[in-house]
This record gives C-alpha cells, sequence and structure tokens, in this order.
C-alpha cells in the first residue's frame, strides 16, 4: 500500500537551504557587489543553523564564491556547492516542492514561466531535474507536473491547509476557475483544503501577489501577515482588506487563527520607483527565523513580533535592500528542503 503524501511546513525539521549564487549573467550584474555581501550574509545566517547548498553556474564560479565565503569565515563545513547554469537566482519559485511519503519523500517538479513569462526561464525550468540527476533527492522520485507553479506562491501549515492568492493563481491559468485550480492544488500538493486570499500586493512586485509577501502560517494555528498603517499610502486599502479577509478565516476546526500584525516600512524608492519591502519574506531555518531587514526603524518592532510568532527560535536580521531592487527579499531566493533529504 502507497504511504499517504504530506507537505510539511516550512517550521518542521530541515536538511538544508538551497540557493544559487549570482554572477554577470544574472539580473543581479548592476549591482553585483552590493547583493554579493547579501547573499554572504544570509549565507553566514544559514550556517549557524544548517546546511547552504550553493547551486554555482560553473567552476570559475564556485572558485569565487568559496573565496568570498571562506573570507567571511563562513564554516564551509556546512557548505556544499552544486553546479548548475542558471537563468536567474529566485529559487523559491523554480526550486523544488517536497512532498513527505511515509519515510521518504516526492519531490514535485512544476512547470516555471518566469511569473508567467515576464523573463527568459529556460534553464531555471530544468533546475529540479539537474539536481535529481545529480542525486540530491537520493532516490526520491520526481514527479513533472505540467502547471505553472511558483514556490512562492503557496503557504502550508503543515496540516493539510494551503494558503494562496487568486490573482496570481488567475494570473498564471486565467482559463481556470476556483474550483478548478483548488482541486487541482490539493491533489497535486496533498491538502484537505485552500486558503484564498483576494486582496494585497505590493508595488514593485511582479510575482502578482505571492503569498510569501504577503502572509505567512506560523505554529500553533497561527498567521503573520503585513499591514499597512498609514492611510496616505497606496498600498493602505488593499492591504487592510486583506487583513479583513484573514481575520475571517478559520482553522480547519473552526477556530479563528492567532494572528501577528507585521508593521510596515517606510516606502523605499530607487530613481523614483518604489520598491517591494515587506517583512513577510522571512525564512524559517532550524531553531531561527531570518528577517528581511531594510535599515527602518520598522525593522525591531517586526523582529519583536517575529519573535512573538516563532517563540524558541533566534530571530536573525539580514540586510536585504539589495535584494528588493529585483522585486524580491529573502524568502524569494531560498528553498528548504526537508529533514532526511537526501535519504
Amino acid at each position: 500500500m502507497t504511504a499517504p503524501l504530506r507537505f510539511p511546513a516550512e517550521w518542521e525539521p530541515q536538511s538544508a537551504i538551497l540557493i544559487a549564487w549570482p554572477h554577470p549573467g544574472t539580473d543581479w550584474a548592476e549591482r553585483l557587489a552590493e547583493v554579493e555581501d547579501t547573499y554572504i550574509a544570509l549565507i553566514a545566517a544559514i550556517t549557524r543553523f544548517q546546511d547552504a547548498w550553493i547551486c554555482v553556474a560553473d567552476d570559475d564560479l564556485q572558485i569565487y564564491a568559496e573565496v568570498r565565503l571562506r573570507s567571511a569565515r563562513i564554516d564551509m563545513g556546512r557548505v556544499r556547492f552544486v553546479p548548475f547554469d542558471y537563468d536567474d537566482t529566485w529559487l523559491r519559485d523554480s526550486g523544488p516542492i517536497v512532498l513527505r511519503q511515509g519515510g521518504g519523500f516526492r519531490v514535485l517538479d512544476f512547470r516555471f514561466t518566469a511569473w508567467g513569462g515576464k523573463f527568459e526561464a529556460g534553464r531555471d525550468d530544468r533546475l529540479v531535474e539537474s539536481l535529481a540527476a545529480q542525486g540530491l533527492f537520493g532516490d526520491a522520485p520526481r514527479q513533472r507536473i505540467d502547471f505553472a507553479l511558483e514556490g512562492g506562491g503557496i503557504e502550508t501549515d503543515g496540516a493539510g491547509t494551503l494558503l494562496t492568492t487568486w490573482h496570481c493563481l488567475h494570473e498564471r491559468h486565467p482559463q481556470a476557475s476556483r474550483e478548478e485550480l483548488d482541486a487541482k492544488l490539493r491533489r497535486w500538493l496533498a491538502q484537505d483544503r485552500v486558503l484564498w486570499l483576494d486582496h494585497g500586493y505590493l508595488e514593485g512586485d511582479d510575482t502578482d501577489a505571492h503569498i510569501d509577501t504577503l502572509a505567512r502560517f506560523a505554529p500553533g494555528d497561527a498567521i503573520v501577515f503585513q499591514s499597512c498603517d498609514d492611510p496616505a499610502d497606496s498600498h493602505y486599502r488593499e492591504l487592510q482588506a486583506m487583513a479583513a479577509q484573514i481575520a475571517t478565516l478559520r482553522t480547519a476546526d473552526g477556530r479563528p487563527y492567532r494572528l501577528h500584525s507585521l508593521p510596515w516600512p517606510a516606502p523605499i524608492l530607487d530613481q523614483g520607483r518604489r520598491l517591494a519591502a515587506s517583512y513577510a519574506n522571512f525564512l524559517i531555518l532550524n531553531g531561527a527565523v531570518l528577517m528581511p531587514a531594510y535599515g527602518d526603524p520598522a525593522d525591531a518592532r517586526a523582529a519583536a513580533v517575529l519573535a512573538e510568532a516563532f517563540p524558541g527560535r533566534e530571530i536573525v536580521q539580514v540586510p536585504c535592500r539589495p535584494l528588493i531592487w529585483q522585486n524580491g527579499s529573502l524568502h524569494c531566493i531560498t528553498m528548504q528542503l526537508p529533514s532526511g533529504l537526501p535519504g
């Protein structure tokens, strides 16, 4: 008899965090030095708690990355380099979605279209296949699914409830009804139900409202969400409507969720363009939560909210202003792998 599938929550034990080193052939080329500094700070934080698997486009890049990491006194015993020639570094969306199946795993390989064909993604769409061929998933089977879905567009509580946004899924699949999309997500991701948010967006976001920039599950039937309390801000109406809808959501057994509201940072502009700064784009590790920091007074308040939502975990701030120049943040460039993988 085949063991049932389960989509683990991000706060469950992990084996490693998967990332890809930025290089001149990626979108980071214009500001590579400051972006590399953010990646080094991120890897330093990850390796305090667990392994970091770093995709590198070629041998020269691996040598360069290793020199930079060693000079920053990174624990190289917790670093593994993985060769793969990628288009860009947004591995939350091009990377594997791993389900548990009994004592093993199933690796889901959804089609990656660079957020609806906005950018070139031919190499990134082959990432999961390449990682599987290199043995990174042990003997776990890879299931290719011809359906556009990004990891940043879905959030699970590990107990059968999925949280997502209608805008994102509808943009990817405009001909499909909500009922059709609901059924597909539940079947492929082994979920009992899907909670749909109809509001919420960030200026500068080209993912069409990924859930990981807006609202996230936390242990103990909790939801952490990005709020906006400035009526003069362009986000105010949508994020207030999102908060009101989140307040109506119920757990599988009918109880209200415990809600944690993240503060709103002051607008961050780049040559007049508003950047998508969200504290909801945090990354959960074994024993820690890495929080995007923007050099704003709200950083400290956001850290306090996350400490309340994730008791017993260290809250580590990672400077992410360089990342939001390309419309993403900490969670967007990472993908966790569950404990035990590879087998």
